[in-house]
């Protein structure tokens, strides 16, 4: 292993004193090739040009000498220390930080930014990248070759944000462009960049953040948002009378019955909502289509834990409802007016899936996009055995239950904190079937 690993990060200005001793007795120095041209490595040391961070951490641990990792920014933030630090390498590092890109980034801007999520496109994460983008009202992207700017505005097309695009930070090239998201992809843009992507109807807060909700009650002294974090309102699913009009628009008397038409059923059971939420498992990063979404309820107890929420119902009373629903708790939800099967076809990709109204016909088009965990509620047995078939026909492990629950009452005529009480009138029951891929 080389006697001593200085890992040195670099914005662009003078080096540290510490920073410039390390690089100049350094007989092997990694990094970027601009960065190599850039700065002072000494004419005998081994160069290698940064490509893959593995092979050039092998070549580190068998390397007798000083070597010198030069990285953008805090290489401890998304960057090169991570690797580096690999049980397998048995590499002991020095870290030298500079600003990272993404506070350069936010304060070229002229923005705070512990509101912010970041995420990183690096590794085939551009889509969850992107699904964090539709999620959050303030989010930095570090890009990578072939998940730039203009890839993520690609598929963010039809949500619309406001990106900063930061290209070069620190360099004699550094430059910064303000442009709306559907007029990104026709530029061409420089790696690296970091890309600050803003907006949505919870971004009304000070300085670009959330007004009020999780996001809102966490700033000033909570960084970001923690994984799972579901807001000042605890719990799983919230109850339901807190939510702005539950259920749809009264179907009109005679009406046939029509399991995804308005007025099929109300919002679901807080009770219900929990269970639902608990085999959709979706966090930040995923993309969740609720189908026959009603006023929101089970929407925006999804958003609420940080996921991507596209919502779908046929009723556009209903649509207004989820829509302050949605501004009420400041959560991004999209709202699709549409019945579900019809409009599935133009939605980006889901990861989990809810298909509240529908019965088989919507559960089938859902599937069709092969989400990796679903859930469906059905009104009768004969349907739910129906759900049960179309959900394992198309190769996920099914399952089911039937949840009924009661409210348990003070005794008649007592005080509410008197002894004997007493099971109130339960509820018919809900018929909830759920499938998950198999491995």
């Amino acid at each position: 292993m080389a006697d001593r690993i200085t890992v040195i990060g670099w914005d662009g200005t003078p080096l540290t004193e510490a920073a410039a001793a390390a690089l100049a007795a350094a007989t092997l120095v990694a990094g970027a090739p601009y960065q190599l041209k850039a700065l002072p490595v000494p004419p005998a040391a081994e160069r290698i040009a940064l490509g893959s961070i593995q092979l050039a951490a092998r070549r580190i641990a068998e390397h007798r000498g000083a070597a010198v990792v030069i990285a953008e920014g805090d290489p401890g933030f998304f960057g090169v220390v991570r690797t580096l630090r690999r049980p397998e390498y048995g590499l002991e590092l020095e870290v030298l930080p500079a600003v990272s890109s993404v506070a350069a980034a936010f304060a070229r801007a002229g923005m705070p930014w512990e509101d912010a999520q970041v995420a990183s496109a690096h590794g085939g994460r551009l889509r969850r990248a992107a699904n964090l983008c539709r999620a959050h009202p303030k989010v930095a992207v570090l890009t990578a070759p072939g998940a730039g700017p203009a890839e993520l505005a690609l598929m963010l097309r039809g949500v619309h944000r406001t990106f900063v695009v930061c290209e070069a930070l620190g360099t004699p090239d550094e430059d910064v462009t303000v442009l709306t998201s559907d007029r990104v992809a026709d530029h061409i843009w420089r790696d690296p960049s970091v890309v600050l992507v803003i907006g949505g109807s919870s971004a009304g807060g000070p300085g670009g953040g959330p007004a009020n909700g999780a996001a809102g009650e966490a700033a000033g002294w909570l960084a970001g948002r923690p994984v799972g974090y579901p807001g000042p309102d605890r719990g799983w699913a919230l109850p339901t009378e807190t939510y702005t009009g539950t259920g749809r628009t009264p179907a009109p008397p005679g009406a046939p019955a029509d399991p995804g038409a308005p007025g099929a059923s109300d919002t679901l059971p807080a009770h219900v909502r929990a269970l639902v939420l608990a085999r959709l498992g979706a966090r930040p990063g995923d993309l969740v289509w609720t189908v026959g979404a009603g006023s929101g309820a089970l929407a925006v107890d999804a958003a609420r834990f940080g996921a991507a929420v596209v919502a779908v119902e046929a009723d556009r009373s209903a649509c207004a409802r989820l829509a302050v629903n949605a501004r009420r708790y400041g959560v991004e939800v999209e709202i699709v007016h549409g019945r579900g099967p019809d409009v599935l076809g133009e939605l980006p990709e889901p990861d989990a899936a809810v298909v509240e109204t529908g019965g088989p016909e919507a559960v089938r088009a859902v599937l069709s996009r092969r989400p990796e965990r679903i859930v469906a509620v059905a009104r009768t047995l004969a349907e739910a055995e129906e759900v049960r078939r179309v959900i394992a026909g198309a190769g996920y492990r099914a399952d089911g239950a039937l949840l009924q629950s009661a409210p348990l009452l003070p005794p008649a005529g007592a005080a509410a904190d008197g002894p004997g009480l007493r099971l109130g009138m339960g509820d018919p029951g809900t018929f909830l079937l759920w499938g998950a891929q198999k491995p």
